[in-house]
């Protein structure tokens, strides 16, 4: 399964991510982001890779199958 990781140590929560894919990314009221669904499909891959390349801090990244 392929799937979006979070690096938190580096995170900020910008909420760019959530912007660019609201299915998979949530920053909650705490100001922290919260991934609903680290799952990276078809349908969503193409928006999980431009919030990856968003990502100001660089905290996102997306982990092929193993």
């Amino acid at each position: 399964m392929t799937t979006v990781e979070v690096d938190f140590d580096a995170c900020e929560a910008n909420a760019l991510c959530e912007g660019l894919a609201p299915d998979v990314f949530h920053v909650d009221d705490d100001d922290y982001l919260q991934v609903e669904d680290p799952r990276v499909t078809a349908e969503n891959r193409s928006r999980v890779e431009q919030a990856v390349a968003a990502c100001p801090k660089s905290a996102l990244r997306i982990v092929e199958d193993r």
